[in-house]
């Protein structure tokens, strides 16, 4: 880990700078052979209580080992940290005696409200405001909590955040109607089989399945030949093209461990979507053909007028407030959150019409990132709750979703040329991600 990681928190606010004096003890750990004080056993379980919640709501390799070195250092604790995405070792005391422990952790999606509490916990504990023992009893509250937002308002963002992606797609007024229905299914599809351990593991290829084979359904029925289309929109909020970008981020700082894990389940995440998909438009596209026959009359029914030019810039409003309640985030957070996405698709929009997608890709990467650190330092949050939004503005979901369609459909030239494009925009936006960590920290130091 480099020493700019080992300063930084997962925030982009630098914690050395609350100068908090390191615990006053003796080393933390058992090579001495003097068993724990009440307060040392008190700040081991609320170090290793945090790195499994900050792990299971979504922080990077890289973000969750800086942030759990400095809190060691200040609570006086010699620990050591390894983190994939299935797992993280805490190592405490010396190196001949350390004492290891090994945490098993389900990989879970960002919780943005959680995050920002985990941070204001932790800076509390660090300056001495809370003790160790009350940051982990916050910490059981907060996981012991109810849902931030309710299961129907759930399902609205689904349907909001495919209405959205439609407009970027610039469809017809009748295939966003579609896309909105398609996101519903997707919705209902996902929180149904998320209930259950069975199906959880085929979450992505079922709903690629069943919305697939409703959009080329309706497609036949309805004569409009956008039945892709429609089912990207309905889909685009499993692909992970997120989780794809962090990939690139953790290899590019030397986490090869967590980076190719995480690469490699992304890749998987992609197969099954395109699978589902794949099995979706052969068994639509059959029911289709057979009920255009039985009801001639629907041909045509939806509108095919365009969509006005000001329905894009309304689905960039309307997507940032859908990832506030995908992603849990507080409703405090959401006019930053629209802010971010602004301002990333804004910049990666012009800056790609102008240098082309690989240059766009990284400068709105760089303003999200170095946005976000700037911002979470003056309000004290967590960067994360508006730089996750942001990226996801930004992601090459759906060129992936592209790319393996193509393979699957025996088109090998067209999906090797769109995999190897999402590979450069992906390395373009960690690298973006990456810069605009360097330059803040770099300010912060200059003005320190």
């Amino acid at each position: 880990m480099s020493p700019a990681d080992q300063s930084s928190s997962p925030d982009g606010a630098d914690f050395a700078s609350l100068d908090a004096p390191p615990h006053p003890g003796r080393p933390f750990g058992p090579p001495t052979g003097i068993p724990e004080t009440p307060d040392e056993a008190s700040a081991r379980r609320f170090m290793l209580q945090l790195a499994k919640q900050l792990h299971r709501h979504g922080t990077p390799a890289h973000r969750l080992e800086a942030t759990l070195s400095v809190l060691a250092n200040r609570l006086g604790i010699q620990a050591e940290f390894f983190s994939t995405p299935t797992s993280i070792m805490v190592g405490i005391g010396e190196l001949e005696q350390q004492r290891v422990h090994l945490l098993r952790v389900e990989p879970g999606e960002p919780n943005l409200g959680h995050l920002s509490q985990l941070g204001a916990i932790t800076r509390e504990v660090m300056a001495g405001t809370i003790t160790a023992a009350e940051g982990l009893r916050r910490i059981d509250v907060m996981d012991a909590a109810p849902p931030a937002y309710p299961r129907w308002l759930v399902l609205v963002a689904f349907v909001l955040a495919s209405t959205a992606i439609a407009c970027f797609l610039e469809v017809r007024a009748g295939d966003a109607i579609v896309a909105a229905g398609l996101g519903l299914v997707t919705a209902i599809t996902v929180l149904t089989a998320n209930r259950w351990e069975n199906t959880r593991h085929v979450t992505e290829p079922l709903a690629g399945f069943v919305v697939t084979t409703l959009a080329f359904t309706l497609d036949g029925v309805l004569g409009t030949r956008t039945g892709y289309a429609t089912s990207l929109a309905g889909l685009a909020i499993l692909l992970p093209g997120l989780t794809f970008t962090v990939a690139l981020t953790e290899l590019s700082t030397r986490h090869l461990a967590s980076g190719t894990a995480r690469l490699s389940g992304a890749i998987v995440t992609f197969l099954g979507l395109g699978f589902g998909l794949a099995l979706g438009a052969k068994a639509g596209g059959a029911a289709g053909q057979a009920l255009h026959h039985l009801f001639p009359m629907l041909d045509g029914a939806l509108p095919r007028a365009v969509l006005p030019s000001w329905a894009e810039w309304a689905g960039l409003l309307v997507a940032p407030l859908a990832f506030t309640v995908l992603l849990s985030a507080r409703r405090q957070d959401a006019p930053f959150i629209v802010i971010a996405c602004v301002a990333a698709y804004i910049t990666s929009k012009l800056a790609g019409a102008a240098v082309g997608e690989e240059l766009g890709a990284f400068l709105g990467a760089f303003v999200v990132s170095a946005g976000s650190n700037v911002l979470a330092r003056a309000r004290r949050r967590v960067a994360m709750v508006t730089q996750v939004p942001g990226l996801l503005i930004l992601v090459p979901g759906s060129i992936g979703f592209r790319s393996v369609t193509s393979l699957l459909g025996q088109e090998v030239e067209s999906g090797i040329q769109a995999g190897f494009r999402v590979a450069i925009v992906g390395i373009s936006l960690a690298a973006g991600i990456l810069a605009g960590n360097v330059v803040t920290r770099a300010a912060n130091r200059m003005r320190t």
